[in-house]
């Protein structure tokens, strides 16, 4: 609360003023029904009598935070009156004494649901010896958002403006606030298409976790900032001139990469900031098009621009012909101009950037407002299903099954044909079984290979876009353990698990029995509750999966009594060692033995944080992807931690390196490490292919000025290109 002042009768006059531009807001995007405007009137008093009194961590009236979450639903997605209502209710659940089913009975059951979705599991008790409280909270979220996806919407603009206010939190929350963001949130704004919100909280996620590269690379935007008055003289209005001679309709924007987009682009494709070619880009919206002529329109355009400035071939993405399965579309290319910049250009209609900027909301909203249409191949609700079906037919941990859901957010598509010419959507690296499996589980479950393109091909044979697909079968063939690494989506993963299942029900009595066996030697009862001990102790999902261990020796006496504490123990001995850390850690974990973490290599001057692993403590750099998702997963893992003042380590980290391949080359860079920086190296590895030089080079240093010295005195060696951390 430090720096805010408290004043309710201003506090009150700006509570009113954020309500009128919240109902403006809603007003410009439809007109609202009497009915809807006193929906929302009844939310807002209702949320803001249920938080009075309670203040954000800022200072502020808990009521602006709703306002805020209700305010971006409208503005910045294009959600209507039952998203603004459910956005102003969605805390009071958790935060007050207000009920779901006081909800429904004011509001409906469609907002209770949606309140009901976004609100948290706050008992640890009902997780059942789960690892990961956050993973239960984002599987009950996902499977909330496969019967209304208005709770992943709304769950998006509260994180959205968690973001925006983060900094009154404490250090280490802010950490885990960003990780929890980039583990799940970033993924789902990606796979939704909400690529504003995506950008932004990508955005801010690098500030809290990476603060330090954060602002390099913005000082290096900002001093980018006399091209684009440049651009606008050699490309914009050139552009603007073809456009309005050709008598379109249209607006056309341009953007700076962001300071995220450009560190991804540095970090992944190892090139320094001055090689981001894509730096600028310009979108070209034309309006007033039948959804008819849209394709040959757009092309049309292309086809000006492309004949005027020179494109990249390697650039061209054709997102009309082919729609990426968020429904995005859009022609892109990126153009030499004359000044010697790269443009990346986007060329769309108006209908295509509506669903471009909103995501799967364009096609709810369209739905709602259109409910007497018949919406064919609605791409939202083929993607819920998926979801629901995963979500439900699977065994997994919550923590298993949301990294797996995570991982299919990114994952790219193939399009690939049945003999009959339907075109069936996969991700990529998918297989001939996926293939089976998405056309039919009967199919899949006696798949024996495929003819991909009238060649025969084995069961796991990897497809590609524009394959047509002619699945073989047997009915003597049935589904083993080996199919499960054949495959690549949890769709064709879950059927063959279930196949398993059925099987193994075959030696349901022969496990039981053995079972009972073991139970009346230890003198343990055969009971459900023994029974449930034992499936949680071995990480068994059911029954049925029990008894087949046991049945076919997996399961061994020793283990059930391990479980029932019958086992002998093998002697252990124990001792404790205060040790000296370089860390000062929260009080609770100062005798804990740390370790540098072996991912990211940290070393003095880095922003770093623990994460508790056994009896000891791993310290991360802050902006490490592993930490990143301990902390998104295991917020009781986290530990603050901070170097210790006046300490002096020498520290093994290691950085990597490109060159133009010559003679000398090695000699030089290992002279300007042992001489003149007096670095101790402990490796270091240097390989040329086709003219070019690329190594890694692992060595001690003494903190991140020493580190950053280093790296600046080997980009001056001649021919070397680009030197990165490692």
């Amino acid at each position: 609360m430090a720096g805010y002042v408290i004043d309710e009768t201003r506090e009150a006059c700006e509570m009113q003023a954020k309500y009128l531009e919240l109902i403006n807001a809603c007003r410009e995007l439809k007109p609202l029904t009497s009915d809807e405007e006193q929906g929302i009137l009844r939310a807002y008093t209702m949320a803001r009598e249920a938080h009075a009194g309670t203040r954000r961590r800022s200072g502020e009236p808990y009521i602006f935070h709703p306002l805020a979450v209700a305010l971006i639903a409208v503005k910045e997605v294009g959600l209507g009156p039952t998203a603004v209502i459910a956005a102003l209710l969605h805390d009071v659940v958790e935060d007050t004494d207000i009920t779901i089913d006081e909800l429904r009975m004011v509001f409906g059951d469609r907002v209770a649901e949606i309140v009901d979705g976004v609100t948290k599991i706050d008992d640890v008790m009902l997780l059942q010896q789960s690892e990961s409280k956050q993973a239960e909270n984002y599987r009950k979220i996902l499977l909330s958002m496969c019967h209304d996806a208005y709770v992943i919407f709304l769950k998006l603009c509260d994180r959205l403006h968690n973001m925006r206010t983060l900094d009154s939190m404490k250090d280490t929350k802010k950490l885990i606030i960003a990780s929890e963001t980039s583990y799940l949130y970033i993924p789902l704004a990606h796979r939704l298409g909400l690529y504003s919100i995506k950008t932004e909280l990508e955005e801010l996620v690098m500030r809290y976790t990476n603060p330090d590269k954060y602002a390099e690379i913005e000082a290096k935007i900002a001093a980018t900032a006399g091209t684009g008055e440049k651009l606008e003289e050699c490309l914009v209005a050139p552009v603007r001139k073809m456009l309005d001679d050709a008598g379109y309709q249209y607006t056309l924007k341009t953007r700076v990469k962001s300071v995220y987009s450009c560190w991804k682009k540095i970090e992944n494709k190892h090139v320094a900031f001055e090689e981001i070619y894509d730096l600028y880009a310009m979108r070209i919206v034309l309006k007033g098009i039948p959804r008819e002529h849209e394709k040959e329109e757009c092309f049309k355009v292309y086809a000006m621009i492309s004949g005027t400035f020179d494109p990249n071939p390697k650039r061209f993405r054709d997102w009309i012909t082919h729609p990426k399965n968020n429904g995005y579309e859009s022609l892109q290319t990126t153009v030499m101009t004359p000044i010697g910049q790269w443009v990346e250009v986007q060329i769309r209609t108006e209908r295509m950037d509506t669903i471009a900027e909103k995501g799967m909301a364009a096609h709810f909203l369209y739905k709602e407002a259109h409910p007497e249409e018949q919406i064919d191949n609605n791409p939202v609700e083929e993607w819920l299903a998926q979801i629901r079906t995963s979500l439900e037919q699977s065994d997994k941990s919550a923590l298993d099954l949301v990294e797996e859901f995570k991982e299919a957010l990114y994952t790219k598509e193939i399009y690939l044909f049945t003999p009959q010419g339907k075109s069936i959507i996969l991700p990529s690296r998918s297989t001939v079984l996926d293939f089976a499996y998405a056309i039919h589980t009967d199919l899949g479950d006696h798949c024996i290979g495929a003819k991909v393109n009238a060649r025969v091909v084995s069961r796991n044979e990897r497809l590609h876009t524009g394959d047509q697909v002619q699945v073989l079968t047997t009915e003597n063939t049935t589904p083993t353990e080996e199919w499960l690494g054949e495959c690549q989506t949890p769709h064709a993963r879950e059927a063959i698990k279930l196949a398993l299942r059925s099987q193994r029900k075959e030696f349901f009595d022969e496990g039981k029995h053995r079972l009972a066996e073991y139970l009346k030697k230890l003198r343990i009862r055969n009971n459900p509750q023994n029974l449930g001990q034992l499936k949680r102790f071995l990480s068994q999902p059911s029954d049925i999966d029990l008894y087949y261990d046991l049945a076919v020796g997996n399961i061994s006496e020793h283990q059930v009594a391990e479980c029932f504490g019958k086992a002998r123990p093998e002697p252990r001995f124990f001792f404790h060692e205060t040790q000296t850390t370089p860390f000062l850690l929260d009080r609770e974990y100062e005798n804990y033995p740390t370790e540098m973490a072996p991912c990211c290599k940290p070393v003095q001057g880095d922003q770093v944080v623990g994460i508790v692993q056994g009896d000891r403590i791993m310290v991360h750099r802050t902006g490490c992807k592993v930490a990143m998702d301990e902390m998104a997963n295991h917020e009781n893992h986290v530990v603050r931690a901070k170097w210790r003042p006046g300490e002096q380590l020498s520290l093994l980290t290691g950085i990597g390196l490109t060159a133009i391949d010559r003679k000398g080359l090695l000699q030089e860079i290992t002279r300007h490490i042992s001489d003149e920086l007096d670095l101790n190296m402990r490796a270091i590895t240097l390989e040329a292919s086709e003219g070019v030089a690329r190594g890694m080079i692992m060595l001690y240093v003494n903190d991140v000025e020493n580190l950053n010295g280093l790296i600046t005195k080997l980009e001056l060696i001649d021919g070397v290109e680009e030197v990165h951390r490692i």
